[in-house]
């Protein structure tokens, strides 16, 4: 699977790494329906081509490059990244539910303002 997008993307949905994706794999963005209710967005990963352009242009340093490089409390994100698809409402809604449970399972974490959340994820 290439690249994950984590927790620093949920309730900030910059779309920076759309702007830059060369094959718009990274949903919802704002012109698809799903964009007001997600809560952070996701790369398909059939359609990346592992280009890595949207590492840099994240604010919010919330992608890594594959899996293995996703830190351990976020590997659960990986499975939201993978079920995702933009026009399907019941994988919206699984990887929206993972989410969810991300958030509620790291309360102390998702206080911290996403700009600052991956190093904080890198102390814990």
């Amino acid at each position: 699977m290439p690249f994950i997008i984590t927790d620093p993307c949920i309730d900030t949905k910059d779309t920076a790494c759309v702007d830059v994706c060369p094959v718009d794999c990274i949903h919802p963005r704002k012109d698809e329906p799903e964009f007001a209710t997600a809560t952070m967005l996701y790369i398909h990963p059939e359609e990346c081509i592992d280009c890595g352009a949207c590492v840099p242009a994240c604010p919010v340093a919330a992608i890594y490059e594959s899996v293995d490089a996703t830190p351990s409390h976020q590997q659960d994100l990986v499975e939201a990244n993978a079920i995702y698809r933009v026009g399907d409402a019941e994988a919206v809604a699984k990887a929206e539910a993972i989410v969810k449970t991300h958030v509620a399972a790291h309360p102390d974490l998702m206080a911290i303002p996403a700009a600052e959340r991956q190093a904080a994820h890198a102390k814990s």
